[in-house]
């Protein structure tokens, strides 16, 4: 086992031991050095590019004569795309280079680059020089892209398994937070001094000396925060550097390849920052062109972009009760879609403006506020489906490679946002307007989420899962981080209703392999669930002999890839919501496959709208029926128990103290 692998073992240990204590709020952190330097070192880099490229843009679009030979309406996509440039570039030898040296050093060394990258683009905003500008993107790109894979590998590394959504959501708030005030402070500072800039050619007005002044000062406050960064291992210290970015950029992608999961939640996030990239390329041009409005509205609309992201970033840790849901997944794409074509509605028909409006005349009238809260609800959908694709990578990747596999993520994302500027500009050479180009983006999220929800289920069922936990029932957990984190393992339950399955696999914070009658694939909506959640069926010797002896195989096979494989022993659903009799079936799986047996219990299910007592309408005068949407009740989870010393009546006696009296 690695160093690193050692680590992760350590956090999870310790995260045992205090199990029974009420978890700690993510915000803790902040008061942690082994996060607390760190996250404020990536807020003020964020801040710092935002203050830049909002300044530049800004300057280019509002008070385009001072830059000759630039194109007001496309800038900002160009700008957008010279800045992302570096990440298909120099992301593969980033990646390396993370794996291999001690990412506190790095994030030192990456913010004294960002202090000459700034005394650059000062030159530029004080020369009114378009080309410097551009240089100092390209730069700045170069500073994002190497501390990329720093920054998403270090999570893993200072941060337990349960306090990994909790930090991701706190990076996310932090860095949308860090771009919204960049967004406030760059627009401000543009806008200083500034007169009639469609006429104005000479000098740089006064804003120009503050954007440069502001960028070189939060670099400097930034290299200092970095210095209380503790050190950070290398992952791979004897790693050999391959310096041909092209060789190494397909050799990570390859690399990530090989986790069909991990590789498909890199293309999903990569789809998100396409989708972010044009919304966010396109304020200015919607600011000025569609509603009229001058540069300070641009602040209003990514402040609301802003605070959306990091509202649902904050909200994952709760709604994920600090596991890494991919439930929430579907939800956010879901949310975005729906979000971004109502903004697509909201942005015709807003009354004319004979001039630029300011913000207090943008906030007077009524049908500007639909604009702002389709934004704000838009982001928000789109922090429920970041966070946990972030944590999901993080968790399901190789210590080893880790920071490469952020690296292969950073490529596909780059050139996913290149693609974007390509499309925004396209359409906008075509004739095709910004609440055009947003309803397009909303489209095709349809359709690239359908198909990665087609590739990989997971994401789909547990949605299916998380929403019924969510409104159906009430859920109360008690002790399910006995749930194995990885390895193999059989889990063992009591059976009381249609969807025992559908909340264990709810609760779980990993997939697991039910082990089903075969009666239930007949069913349209709960066959098609289990199908695609790799159930195994199984069926009585006395009916299918040959079907049973498969089931048998199959759990053997999944419990070798190291899966979890669930079996409700019982072989039937209760009538009276008493436990059946347990049958043998357990035992049989053991004697191929001897594994450590989690025994679990459902308390609540007895009499509510899925459990046998509610379809067969029986009524008893000393237990009414439940039929409340909302009905309360309890996954608990046991000691595991070693193979040998497994046996039916132990299993049984367990599984009934878990449940206790309640049904």
């Amino acid at each position: 086992m690695s160093t690193a692998q050692r680590n992760e073992q350590n956090q999870r240990n310790e995260r045992n031991r205090r199990n029974e204590a009420e978890p700690a709020s993510q915000f803790a952190l902040l008061r942690q050095r082994r996060f607390a330097p760190f996250f404020w070192t990536q807020f003020l880099g964020a801040m710092n590019d935002n203050v830049f490229k909002i300044g530049f843009t800004s300057l280019v679009t509002y008070q385009a004569a001072r830059f000759s030979g630039v194109d007001p309406k496309t800038v900002a996509f160009l700008i957008s795309a010279i800045f992302i440039l570096p990440f298909v570039l120099f992301s593969a030898t980033s990646g390396q280079v993370a794996d291999k040296y001690d990412k506190a050093m790095l994030t030192r060394w990456v913010k004294t680059f960002e202090i000459a990258v700034m005394l650059i683009g000062a030159a530029g905003f004080w020369m009114h020089s378009a080309p410097l500008l551009y240089v100092c993107t390209f730069l700045m790109g170069v500073h994002s892209t190497v501390f990329g894979p720093v920054k998403y590998a270090y999570l893993p590394q200072r941060l337990a398994p349960d306090e990994l959504v909790g930090g991701n959501g706190l990076v996310e708030m932090g860095t949308f937070v860090a771009i919204l005030l960049g967004t406030i402070v760059g627009g401000v500072a543009a806008g200083i001094g500034a007169t009639d800039a469609a006429t104005v050619t000479d000098g740089p007005p006064l804003g120009a000396w503050w954007l440069g002044g502001m960028c070189i000062v939060i670099a400097l406050v930034g290299r200092v925060a970095s210095s209380f960064v503790p050190p950070c291992e290398p992952s791979q210290p004897g790693l050999r550097i391959n310096w041909n970015p092209f060789s190494e950029t397909w050799r990570n992608l390859r690399l990530a390849h090989g986790n069909r999961t991990v590789f498909l939640s890199l293309l999903g996030i990569s789809w998100l920052w396409f989708v972010g990239a044009t919304f966010l390329a396109s304020f200015f041009n919607f600011a000025k062109d569609v509603m009229s409005a001058d540069p300070d509205v641009v602040t209003v609309l990514l402040a609301m972009f802003s605070l959306g992201i990091g509202t649902g970033s904050l909200l994952c840790e709760r709604l994920s009760r600090r596991r890494i849901e991919v439930g929430l997944v579907p939800l956010g794409s879901i949310g975005m879609s729906v979000f971004g074509i109502d903004l697509y509605f909201a942005s015709h028909g807003l009354p004319a403006a004979p001039h630029l409006l300011s913000v207090g005349e943008f906030l007077r009238t009524a049908a500007h506020w639909r604009v702002l809260a389709d934004l704000f609800l838009l982001a928000m959908f789109g922090g429920f489906y970041s966070v946990p694709l972030y944590a999901l990578i993080q968790s399901r990747s190789e210590p080893s490679h880790r920071a490469r596999i952020i690296a292969a993520n950073n490529i596909l994302n780059s050139l996913f946002m290149i693609a974007s500027a390509l499309m925004a500009m396209g359409l906008t050479g075509a004739g095709v307007g910004i609440p055009g180009i947003f309803l397009a983006t909303a489209l095709l999220n349809i359709v690239v989420a359908a198909y990665i929800y087609t590739l990989v289920p997971e994401f789909l069922l547990r949605f299916v899962a998380w929403v019924l936990v969510h409104t159906v029932y009430r859920v109360r957990l008690v002790h399910t981080e006995r749930i194995p984190a990885e390895g193999a393992a059989v889990l063992v339950c009591n059976h009381v209703s249609y969807v025992d399955a559908i909340v264990i696999m709810a609760e779980s914070p990993r997939p697991i392999r039910f082990v089903m009658d075969h009666r239930i694939f007949r069913s349209p909506f709960l066959g098609w669930v289990f199908r695609h959640a790799r159930a195994i069926p199984i069926a009585p010797a006395h009916e299918d002999p040959t079907a049973l002896d498969a089931a048998y195989d199959a759990c053997a096979a999944a419990l070798a890839e190291g899966d979890l494989v669930c079996i409700f022993p019982e072989g039937k659903l209760t009538r009276t919501g008493e436990m059946n009799p347990f049958r043998h079936g357990v035992t049989e799986i053991l004697k191929r496959s001897p594994v450590m047996v989690v025994p679990m219990a459902l308390r609540g299910l007895w009499g509510s709208a899925f459990s046998r007592f509610a379809a067969s309408g029986q009524e008893r005068s000393d237990r009414p029926l439940r039929r409340g949407l909302t009905s309360r009740l309890t996954l608990a989870v046991g000691e595991p128990i070693a193979a040998a010393d497994v046996t039916l009546s132990r299993l049984q006696e367990t599984v009934a103290e878990l449940r206790g009296a309640r049904r």
